[in-house]
């Protein structure tokens, strides 16, 4: 009976550790989750001969938004913003 509960004590670890890494991939800066940003962990390969690297490296990209002045349709003089998001600042 104790073998068993520690057989199901180690499997219960092993599939939250399995876990943990795509659990971290979902948090901000410093650990905390703000659902106003929507955050990646990128990963980029590269193992051609001769580049400046060989191997994969790691980034942390989020998607900002910001409000841009757009020409109204139907209104005289009005003013209009449009919402336009990218990712790594906003172009």
């Amino acid at each position: 009976m104790r073998m068993r509960r520690l057989g199901l004590l180690a499997m219960t670890l092993a599939a939250a550790m399995a876990m943990a890494p795509d659990l971290r991939a979902q948090e901000g800066p410093g650990g905390l989750i703000n659902p106003q940003r929507d955050c990646q962990t990128i990963r980029t390969c590269n193992f051609r001969k001769g580049g400046s690297y060989r191997g994969c490296l790691s980034s942390y990209s989020c998607r900002a938004c910001r409000f841009v002045r757009v020409p109204c349709k139907g209104v005289r003089g009005g003013t209009c913003q449009r919402m336009r998001c990218g990712w790594g600042g906003v172009s």
